[in-house]
């Protein structure tokens, strides 16, 4: 990357901003238990004194997180435009929405939300006849917290599987159907977790467990991922250990696959979060075993199609940006592998579908698509509608109609059909609502980081928009684990924006914009340079009189959680709120918890050196909450479910930052109950969460009102 000077004038700008002053709401927060725990770090010691707070289902931690929701509620409800903004969110969110046709055996599926459906509804047609429900996940639990996670149909179309959530737990539960009659057919499965089902045939299929933790689900570690073959009739206790658990075959994950010709079977072990293992199995050879593709995780590498013997990888072996390559099955090893679409200096994801290779480009976080042949060569570009991001074209190789969906921040997204012949294609389904994109634009811009690192931003807003540096704006982040933040519309930022609010989201370090070598620039320890990214970011939006500090919010979940919680207690002074939503927060035990130690290629543990225990303690918001600080107003959001990222590192944060908080500022703690992580939860939770969100934000940038035209006018400062 090219490097930049930072933009001269900023820090001065920054140190002009002064802080509102306004009448707060008085906060009294629940008392919250210290113990003397103290852990002991290459001869450090480490107080823990919220240690208990690990305890998830233990009645006091019960008793705190409703103390903390009441005090919380209680806020909350003092925000005059409250239920203003939940109207809106809940009028906006009101239109019908519906995903690309996918068929399976005789009929055609597709989801459909009616506009407040808790859940998508799956439903078919048969030929020329009118849809109907094939399965409605709203009828599985009454307040909606049960949720569809995925949904497998046999080839042949006569069966399908589907998993379900709970709660919003990682757990699956997996019930199989028949589709004609609709029946279940057998017991439910359990104890499935990062899984899909994979038919072979009929007769049965595989799946991922771990074993049942003793004790608690929620913060049990889970390190040995086992691969399970279900033959149909039998009890899952009779299932079929197909790989794990033996000695050199314990891991944290193993992904499956399976080619559509249902041949080949892939099994992709894995003890971290990037870089993988790569084994096959020729399903139509009698007593074939496991042959080794790849036997390290330096790479991140999974088969996406074969014909006949010849099969289709796509890798970042020994090409960080990837690239698909061909080989034989009877020799997979990659001293075999021909390039077939050779990397370039832009990332590149492929799928299959029609018979041919759809490529897709992403070029600064932006979508190019292009169409290969199966010989390796490029037949057509396909034209995107817009600037934004492009998915889907995946499908069956006989069906020559294919479907992507089109989106950008301003842009609702629609669904193409696509000509695979042609490479014509036109607009399938477009949503109705209640918001002109065109009022709207957004720009990309590129500013320097610290070390003069060049970083990609886009940011949204209403148009006409005055640089005076008075505009609310989000700062939305994420910087991590190979993930990629492009371009997609949601009816919350939506509401933002209709208040006069900017939308910036940067493409930091960590993510996977610019592929490995950009992922691996923000792991261990340089972790910091992925936080001084996004503070240069918020130094950018100054500078450009975008907005200041007073009128700022940073939000991220999860890992952008962590970036949320590093940079708020690092730069209290940047912003006037914090958002950091179920966030990895605890660096020193975060591996400690279910699936956490699978995320040290990222992060290393406290436990890996001196070194690096001192660099995690460095950053680690939980340890770095400081008395007498002057925090900026803060909300941290989590759920009592979350069985990923264990709601413990949120409560430890909030009950140190009430603690030390020195200013006037409020410091909550809002615990959706009978929630996870965030996949699968109801669209009535989710709507007030945001509404909740929303008003606390511009209420601690001083606004009172939420006038007509959906611009706040600050009343004091």
């Amino acid at each position: 990357m090219r490097p930049f000077l930072l933009l001269a004038g900023s820090l001065a700008l920054l140190a002009s901003c002064s802080t509102q002053e306004k009448e707060l709401i008085p906060v009294t927060y629940p008392k919250t238990r210290t113990s003397d725990t103290v852990d002991t770090y290459f001869g450090t010691q480490i107080p823990d004194p919220y240690r208990w707070l690990e305890d998830d289902r233990s009645p006091e931690t019960e008793g705190w997180v409703a103390a903390q929701n009441k005090t919380t509620q209680s806020y909350l409800a003092q925000i005059p435009y409250r239920e203003v903004l939940k109207e809106r969110l809940e009028d906006l969110w009101n239109y019908e929405k519906i995903s690309s046709p996918f068929k399976e055996g005789p009929y055609t599926y597709f989801y459909k939300n009616d506009g407040l459906q808790n859940h998508a509804v799956v439903y078919r047609t048969k030929g020329t006849g009118d849809p109907e429900v094939f399965l409605d996940p709203n009828t599985f639990s009454d307040d909606g917290t049960t949720s569809l996670s995925s949904l497998s149909f046999t080839k042949d179309g006569s069966l399908a599987a589907y998993l379900i959530s709970e709660g919003g737990s990682d757990w699956r539960k997996a019930v199989v159907l028949d589709t004609e009659t609709l029946r279940v057919k057998e017991d439910t499965l359990a104890d499935i977790k990062f899984s899909s089902i994979v038919w072979k045939g009929n007769e049965g299929f595989f799946y991922a467990r771990y074993d049942k933790p003793g004790g608690s689900e929620l913060s049990a570690r889970t390190d040995s991922h086992k691969v399970y073959y279900h033959r149909m009739g039998t009890k899952q206790a009779a299932d079929i250990l197909v790989y794990g658990g033996k000695p050199g075959e314990k891991h944290r994950y193993v992904f499956i696959g399976i080619t559509e010709d249902e041949r080949f079977l892939t099994l992709q072990p894995a003890n971290s979060t990037s870089g993988n293992k790569l084994l096959l199995l020729d399903l139509e050879v009698p007593g074939a075993g496991l042959v080794t593709v790849l036997d390290h995780e330096q790479s991140d590498t999974r088969l996406i199609a074969n014909r006949g013997n010849e099969l289709f990888f796509l890798t970042n072996l020994d090409a960080p940006n990837q690239k698909v390559i061909s080989t034989d099955a009877a020799t997979p090893q990659p001293q075999y592998w021909k390039d077939l679409i050779p990397e370039t200096e832009h990332v590149l994801t492929a799928v299959t579908g029609g018979g041919y290779i759809f490529a897709e480009y992403m070029v600064d976080a932006l979508s190019r698509v292009y169409q290969y042949d199966y010989d390796g060569n490029q037949v057509r570009e396909i034209p995107l509608p817009d600037i934004g991001s492009a998915s889907g074209f995946g499908g069956k190789e006989a069906e020559k109609t294919l479907y992507f969906s089109f989106t950008n921040y301003k842009t609702p997204s629609s669904i193409y059909e696509l000509d695979a012949e042609s490479g014509d294609y036109n607009r399938y389904w477009k949503p109705e609502m209640d918001f002109n994109p065109e009022d709207y634009e957004s720009r990309q811009v590129f500013y320097p980081s610290k070390d003069g690192t060049r970083i990609p931003m886009i940011i949204t807003y209403r148009k006409g928009l005055q640089k005076n540096g008075r505009n609310p704006a989000i700062l939305y982040g994420y910087g991590g684990f190979n993930v990629s933040l492009t371009p997609s519309f949601s009816v919350v930022n939506a509401v933002w924006m209709e208040q006069g609010g900017i939308y910036a989201v940067p493409n930091i370090r960590g993510g996977g914009e610019y592929g490995k070598e950009w992922h691996d620039a923000g792991i261990k320890q340089k972790k910091q340079d992925v936080f001084d990214d996004f503070i240069a970011a918020a130094e950018y939006l100054c500078s450009e009189g975008f907005t200041s500090p007073d009128f700022l919010a940073m939000r991220g979940g999860s890992n952008g959680g962590l970036l949320v919680g590093a940079v708020m207690t690092q730069r209290p002074d940047l912003m006037r709120v914090a958002l950091p939503a179920v966030g990895v927060l605890d660096m020193l035990r975060y591996h400690t918890f279910t699936a956490g130690a699978g995320w040290a290629y990222d992060y290393g543990t406290a436990e890996d050196s001196e070194a690096m225990f001192r660099y995690l303690l460095g950053y680690s918001p939980v340890h770095n909450v400081r008395e007498g600080t002057t925090y900026p107003a803060t909300l941290v959001t989590t759920g009592d479910h979350d069985d990923r990222v264990v709601p413990a590192h949120s409560f430890k944060f909030a009950a140190a930052l009430q603690k030390k908080q020195a200013g006037a500022s409020p410091v909550l703690i809002r615990i959706e109950t009978r929630a996870g992580h965030g996949a699968g939860t109801p669209v009535h939770m989710t709507i007030e969460q945001y509404a909740d969100i929303f008003a606390f934000t511009l209420y601690n940038m001083g606004f009172d009102t939420l006038p007509n035209t959906g611009l706040p006018v600050p009343v004091k400062g």
